[in-house]
């Protein structure tokens, strides 16, 4: 299959499959998909590595922990999709995809987000790792994933949103002509790819000034779920729970919970460490004084 695509008035022929081992009667096909996923990973692991001293983490218990996390967090990210995109599974091989010959088709971020940080928090306190640490240091290496991982969605022509409406903004290709029409759509896959390499500079900066362990964490949920919210509001192929799009309700919940937060966190270390004046402090001394 080959997809003729034209963003931002560029032309472009892209095919998914990359190319093909000579296993089985037919092949085995590896896609540009996995292989952009799979160097998302990779770098993840990199930052990962080379960070993981500065926020107070074992190098190699993090790596025994993503081992785990990783083919439980795959599962959920498949099991969110079937959910709620109505996928009909009869077996388990159309679960895991051996009925097709090209193997799992759908799965969905928010459920494998949702997949890591709660299996990470258990895998955590098995291996005695701090939970808070590890969940900043793996929000950071989320958003190089992510940011990364989304090219996939170009390639598949797949994540992308309603039309634009402008003369030259956007993206179409035979794929998006034979589901939406002719017209330019909002090329979704873009946006947050930018949404989360912007994300990640921004909050790797900030994490070398964290006021908590978690907080770089809680600054990942606010941010990508505010943008992912918004991004969500305009893609098409929204997983839907009746007429509410899941990951745009989950993703702006998860801003709002994470902002508080960080403001009644912050509020509570500044107490805790005398920042704060006792209210009224200063004009109470005036009095003292005119009384005497």
């Amino acid at each position: 299959m080959t997809y003729d695509v034209i963003i931002f008035g560029i032309h472009l022929t892209l095919k998914p499959v990359a190319f093909t081992l000579p296993i089985g009667a037919n092949g085995w096909n590896i896609y540009w998909y996995g292989i952009i996923i799979a160097l998302g990973f990779t770098l993840a692991i990199v930052y990962g590595m080379r960070n993981a001293e500065r926020l107070g983490l074992n190098k190699d218990r993090m790596i025994d922990a993503v081992l785990i996390v990783t083919p439980i967090a795959i599962f959920c990210a498949r099991t969110y999709y079937v959910l709620f995109d109505g996928v009909k599974c009869e077996s388990i091989s159309d679960f895991f995809g051996f009925s097709s010959s090209s193997g799992v088709a759908g799965i969905a971020i928010p459920g494998g987000l949702i997949g890591a940080f709660v299996s990470g928090a258990i895998v955590c306190k098995i291996l005695k790792i701090k939970t808070a640490d590890l969940f900043d240091l793996a929000a950071l290496g989320f958003l190089i994933g992510q940011g990364i991982g989304r090219w996939g969605n170009f390639v598949n022509q797949e994540a992308y949103g309603v039309f634009t409406g402008s003369s030259w903004w956007g993206m179409q290709s035979n794929k998006t002509i034979y589901e939406m029409g002719e017209g330019l759509v909002h090329p979704c896959f873009l946006y947050e790819s930018i949404w989360c390499l912007l994300g990640l500079l921004i909050i790797h900066k900030l994490s070398k000034k964290r006021r908590f362990s978690g907080e770089v964490f809680l600054m990942y949920c606010a941010w990508y779920g505010f943008g992912r919210g918004f991004i969500e509001i305009l893609r098409t192929d929204s997983l839907r729970w009746g007429a509410i799009k899941v990951t745009c309700l989950v993703g702006f919940l998860a801003c709002a919970a994470s902002v508080t937060l960080i403001a009644v966190l912050r509020k509570r270390i500044k107490q805790e460490s005398g920042e704060y004046a006792a209210v009224f402090s200063e004009n109470m001394e005036i009095e003292n004084v005119q009384e005497d």
